[in-house]
């Protein structure tokens, strides 16, 4: 299934861009999945991988929900402001 990433702050410096097109697996059907293929993918989001938010078109998700053909996902690191 082909899905469009966004990387924001943190996460786009690690990722080296700040989007891309990418074809996920069968074997990454949830949030929760993807999740854990692109911390496979980019080792340096390890870390922060208990704390990184997803957006699914828009919309902050957990987990278990379904990922869908041309879904876009924002990969949101936690960011601290004043």
């Amino acid at each position: 299934m082909r899905v469009e990433v966004l990387y924001f702050a943190g996460a786009r410096d690690i990722a080296g861009k700040s989007t891309e097109s990418c074809e996920l697996p069968l074997s990454v059907p949830t949030v929760a999945a993807f999740l854990t293929w692109l911390v496979e993918r980019y080792p340096e989001l390890e870390p922060y991988a208990s704390s990184l938010r997803i957006a699914q078109n828009e919309m902050f998700v957990e987990g278990p929900e379904l990922l869908s053909e041309n879904d876009t996902l924002a990969v949101i690191p936690p960011v601290a402001g004043g």
